[in-house]
């Protein structure tokens, strides 16, 4: 199997055919394979930090954003996690989540990250170290949960 390539860019160094990507990836499976009409494009991604993995011919597989803490976001908060679905089930999601921490413990330091989870994930990211903070609520007709990782 192809070792698929990290990328980890803050939003003014990607590149138009990147972002183009991400926003496909994105727009694919969480409007159309999710049924989900909603504003995937939040005016957040200015200050996230993008991390992906590539394959081979330079597609984008997996994806995941990382927005810092700010005065109004009390965590550092990882979101937008998405798998291409030709590449789904290779644990590529939890490799890249992996990865998230490490830059997050090396840039931000030890902080707490916080994640709003499609609840049917809740195993997935309890396995990841993520703790339930919420009762399962509705975001864009999807049940969701937050949950927090506060161990390394």
């Amino acid at each position: 199997m192809h070792q698929p390539k990290l990328h980890c860019a803050p939003f003014s160094n990607l590149s138009i055919d990147q972002l183009y990507q991400i926003l496909q990836l994105r727009s694919k499976v969480f409007v159309v394979e999710q049924n989900c009409p909603y504003l995937d494009i939040d005016s957040q991604d200015q200050e996230a930090i993008h991390l992906w993995f590539e394959d081979k011919s330079q597609a984008i597989t997996t994806y995941l954003r990382i927005l810092p803490k700010t005065a109004t976001r009390k965590n550092v908060m990882i979101g937008r996690v998405v798998v291409h679905h030709d590449f789904r089930g290779q644990g590529l999601s939890r490799t890249l989540l992996l990865e998230a921490f490490l830059w997050i413990t090396k840039n931000l330091g030890e902080e707490p990250i916080e994640i709003s989870a499609q609840a049917y994930l809740l195993e997935f990211y309890q396995s990841l170290g993520f703790k339930q903070t919420s009762e399962i609520y509705l975001e864009d007709n999807i049940p969701h949960l937050d949950m927090l990782k506060t161990d390394y």
